[in-house]
């Protein structure tokens, strides 16, 4: 067994295709199958169902797999020792972001990561929180911003700030009329919410006990914070912000943001790592950077609000 095989039937896993796995891996498909199909001749069991299509991990390769991730992440920290030693707050990462997170917090903190870690080179990717724990979990990405606690033994989190949800309301309504959204109008409302798998739309639903059903005067579907906005400024509908879009937002749009009659609901964002990640000090250059670049009320959860 070596790390190879590993890293093979890791991509297997993930493409569920031999090809798309070997070109992943930059071999052949032969190569690829045959250094697999030699694994399971030494360990003695099948990792994948080749019988199913595409191909699914057995119960025991399952297993096999959540193991094998756990090495790679711990044999690449290997390396990780190194360029701590080496680069300190240098090198490069991948940081993976909410979609709800990243247009707001992101313009705020480059110009700062720009100045204060000059040599380090991150490639942002957007990702679902699920999306974002799995890929922390496989090594894919080496850190996480994400708006809930990762709840998982081999993740660590690291508090950034607390963010109040927003509503935003188009004129001439009867809520524009009101300095504060109560949690009972919300449902009574033409609502544009994200998809489900969002949590701040999983947080804002289960926060004000929305139900859906065919007959409720709502609308949720796929697509951006952004875009809902936009239908809301031409007077269709309602939808929600997260606090620091406001910061962003014209004088003349900013009329238009109501923010929760007591209790506020509030997300905590989070900076999580995998518990084997070493670069300690790269970690808390990143904490630094994204703390000094968001209001200071922001980093205390305050009075009346309500972390959801």
């Amino acid at each position: 067994m070596n790390l190879q095989q590993l890293e093979y039937i890791q991509a297997l896993d993930r493409f569920r295709h031999f090809g798309k796995a070997a070109d992943y891996c930059n071999v052949t498909q032969p190569t690829l199958s045959t250094m697999i199909q030699k694994l399971e001749e030494e360990l003695g069991v099948k990792i994948f169902d080749r019988s199913h299509q595409p191909i699914i991990p057995t119960d025991v390769g399952r297993r096999i797999l959540d193991q094998a991730a756990r090495i790679l992440i711990q044999s690449e920290q290997i390396r990780e020792v190194v360029r701590e030693e080496e680069e300190s707050l240098s090198g490069s990462i991948s940081l993976g972001i909410l979609p709800t997170i990243a247009p707001y917090l992101l313009p705020q903190v480059l110009p700062r990561l720009e100045k204060e870690l000059p040599h380090l080179r991150i490639t942002f990717v957007e990702l679902k929180t699920s999306e974002c724990l799995e890929a922390l979990r496989l090594g894919s990405i080496q850190m996480a911003i994400v708006a809930s606690r990762a709840e998982a033994d081999y993740l660590v989190d690291h508090p950034l700030y607390y963010e109040e949800f927003m509503g935003y309301v188009p004129r001439g309504s009867d809520l524009f009329a009101e300095e504060h959204i109560r949690t009972s109008d919300v449902g009574k409302k033409h609502l544009w919410l994200l998809d489900e798998g969002h949590c701040f739309r999983d947080q804002l639903v289960k926060f004000c006990h929305l139900r859906f059903d065919p007959h409720h005067p709502h609308s949720y579907s796929r697509g951006s914070l952004e875009t809902f906005m936009h239908f809301v400024e031409q007077g269709n509908g309602v939808t929600f912000i997260p606090e620091l879009a406001v910061e962003q937002l014209e004088a003349r749009h900013r009329e238009l943001v109501r923010p929760f009659a007591l209790p506020r609901p509030t997300r905590g964002v989070n900076l999580v790592t995998h518990r084997e990640y070493v670069r300690t000090a790269l970690i808390e250059a990143m904490i630094a950077a994204i703390t000094s670049s968001v209001p200071k009320r922001m980093l205390h959860l305050q009075p009346g609000q309500d972390l959801v």
